[in-house]
Parts: C-alpha cells; structure tokens; sequence
C-alpha cells in the first residue's frame, strides 16, 4: 500500500510573501553555507534553514537558536547563483517567532534568553526611541566638545542637509568621534546643514532585523514626517544601517519614493572632493578598508570610500583578501550581539586576521558598529596588538586630514 504525504507550504508561502523570496529557487547547491560567517558555530546552517522552510518544518526552526544568529550580512545572497537571501528570509520567520512566544515558551534557554534580551532592546527602542533607553536629549551630547560648533547645527528649518546620526554614533561615547568628524568636514566645506537632535528616532533596523515590522513602522513614519517638516534636500548618514533603511527598506515599507536624497557620508565626501570643496593634506602610511555590508553588499556603495583613499596625497591603500562583495563580516550585525554577546568578538577577529596579514597599520571602515566591533577584538587579537593597527572611519581619518590653519587641531 501506497502511502502519500502532502507538504505543508504554508510556512513556505508565509516567508515568500513576507521576504520577497523565491526560496524553491534554490537548488541546495550549499554555497550561502560555504560563506556564512556564523555556520561553523550553528547548529543548523543556512543550506539547512532553507530545507526546513521548504518542507515546512516551522517547529524545527523556530526551537533553534539558528534562527537568531544570522548576522544579517548577506554574504549567503552574494553567492548564491539564483539570489536567495536567508537574512531577509528569516526576519520573515522571526515575526512567526514572536507570536509563538506569546502562546508558550521555548524550552531552549539560549533562545529564552536571547529573545529576553531582544524583547528589552524592542522595549527600549518603543519607550525611548532609542537601543540604549537614553532621554532624548542625550542625542546631542556629542556636540558638547566639538571645538568648532556651527550656526544652526540643532533642527535649523530649510538647510539643505539634514545628518541623521544614528543611535551608535550619537549616544556611545566610543563612537563621538564619528559624527563629530563629519560635522568638522561638512562646517569646513561650508555646507548647509543641521541635524535633527532630540528629535531624531531610531531608524528601526533593530525591530525590522528582529521581526517586529509594525513597531519599526512607527520610527520610519516620524522620522520621515520629520525630514519633510525641515524642507531638506538631501538626508546624510554615517550609519549605513541607518542608510540603508532610509535607501531600500523605508521606500519599500511605505510604497513610494522619499521626496529627498539620500546618501551615505562616504558619497557624499567623496562628492565633496570631487566638487573640490577641500583638498586634504599628505598621509604617511598604509590603510586597507573593511566594506560595511549594510553598505557594501546590501547597498552596493563599494568605489566612493576608495575614491576617498585615492584623494589622499602620499597614502598607501591595499586590499584585503576579502574584499567588496566578497567582504567578511565584522560580527557586528543583526542583533547578535544582543541575542548572543560570545559570538561577535569572535567573527571579528577572523576579519583582523585578514587585515593583519595586508601590512597596513591602519584598518578603515565605515560603520561605527564595525569600527566599535572590531577595536573590542583588538585588544585581545595579539597580530593587530603587535602591529599597532589603528582602526578608525572614513570620516575621521578625512576630517583628521583637513587643512587646518593650526596642525592638529580643529
């Protein structure tokens, strides 16, 4: 006697629909695994993920801490032949996550713990509209010691730039340094530009990663009504999560285009250079860069951070055995260091194995989550101690080669 098994779609029609995938494209050729940065640690690797959503075996998947490990780097989706993402594939998934957690509890405890932690950081964003719970307030702080302030820095009405800093940048001491550098080159370029301060929200990659899509709706609603109420032109950041929300995800949640610009800092200096607004001063040394993937990979900004390099008389530039599309992850990405906090210190000093062995003394990036990721793995990655690696952004490194009247200082 024949027995005939019909396959439940519904978890598959459910992740298609929600992710805009085609995951019966994919052919188990198990490349996305080859390159996933997580999968020597994973319990289930991406080539596995994907069988499961197909067969739809959605208790397999969700009872498996995979599911929030996935650093959301794309790496999986650069290489795969018929362009399967598994990140955006299981954002979709973790909204089914959610709902379930809310019926019973997951007998994992790493999973019971991770999502207590994201559950804090969701709460955290809904309160306070920002990952650290700060008063809004604190968004400005790192204006406090700039040694040049502008005119009109904080909500001018009708500049033609508005900078949206990020929570990172604006309220991690560590990262001051990177908002304060593009303050420094857009004041001394003589744009015109503000920032938004208090009122400025997070720009809702956290929720969007963790499948809290309505939440992270509310954030982009207001920080748009924002931007339009400033009559801007263009909208800057430095973040390029924060970029590449407001270039890909913020258009596609609300079903049309922005009516501004929208630019990382990295184009827009380079623009600025090209427009010859300032010329920068001679740099001794050797600088290899790290491309972000939520810049690189996910938004395809690769030649405007290097046509900053090129710009700088006297400096050395080589690359990285990894390099553009095929870039490693700082380890920094999709909530991991919040769901599972060993992980990323570890990725993170695979990709300054790579960095070391260029020769360069100076590692380049442009993400204050890469360059705070990565500073942390330094002090414990004993080549990058031995060779004095200097990790910094492309907006310090530029702003620290300004032609200032007195050396060195700004």
């Amino acid at each position: 006697m024949t027995t005939v098994t019909t396959l439940d779609t519904t978890l598959r029609d459910f992740v298609n629909t929600q992710s805009q995938q085609k995951i019966d494209l994919c052919f188990a050729c198990s490349k996305c695994t080859a390159g996933c940065p997580i999968a020597h640690v994973a319990d289930l690797r991406p080539a596995n993920v994907l069988r499961l959503v197909q067969f739809g075996m959605t208790d397999a998947l969700l009872n498996n801490p995979a599911l929030w490990r996935c650093l959301g780097c794309d790496l999986c989706g650069a290489r795969c032949p018929n362009d399967v993402h598994i990140g955006a594939m299981l954002a979709s998934v973790r909204e089914l996550a959610w709902e379930e957690s809310r019926r019973a509890s997951f007998a994992d405890t790493a999973i019971v713990d991770g999502m207590g932690r994201l559950s804090r950081l969701g709460d955290n964003i809904g309160a306070a509209h920002n990952v650290t719970a700060d008063e809004a307030k604190n968004r400005t702080l790192w204006t406090h010691n700039l040694v040049r302030t502008p005119e009109g820095l904080l909500n001018r009405k009708g500049a033609e730039i508005v900078y949206f800093t990020g929570c990172v940048s604006a309220l991690f001491p560590q990262s001051y340094r990177i908002p304060q550098s593009l303050t420094a080159i857009l004041a001394f370029a003589q744009a015109d530009f503000t920032v938004l301060g208090s009122e400025e929200w997070c720009c809702g990659y956290p929720l969007l990663a963790a499948g809290q899509r309505e939440r992270a709706r509310e954030l982009m609603q207001h920080n748009v009504e924002q931007i339009q109420a400033m009559g801007a032109h263009t909208l800057v950041a430095t973040c390029p999560s924060c970029f590449h929300m407001w270039h890909h995800e913020y258009p596609a949640m609300f079903g049309v285009p922005l009516p501004f610009e929208v630019k990382h800092s990295t184009q827009l200096i380079a623009q600025m250079i090209d427009h010859r607004a300032f010329e920068l001063t001679a740099f001794d040394g050797t600088i290899t860069y790290h491309d972000p993937c939520d810049l690189g990979r996910k938004s395809h900004v690769f030649d405007a951070p290097r046509a900053v390099f090129d710009a700088i008389p006297s400096a050395r530039f080589v690359e990285m055995t990894n390099y553009g599309t095929n870039a490693m992850c700082c380890g920094g990405g999709g909530n991991l260091e919040t769901f599972d906090p060993t992980l990323p210190p570890k990725i993170a000093s695979e990709r300054l194995d790579d960095a070391v062995s260029t020769g360069a003394n100076v590692l380049v990036s442009a993400c204050q989550q890469c360059e705070r990721t990565l500073m942390g793995a330094a002090r414990k990655h004993d080549a990058a101690r031995k060779a004095r690696m200097k990790i910094m952004d492309v907006a310090e490194l530029v702003a620290q080669q300004l032609p200032w009247e007195i050396p060195g200082k700004r």
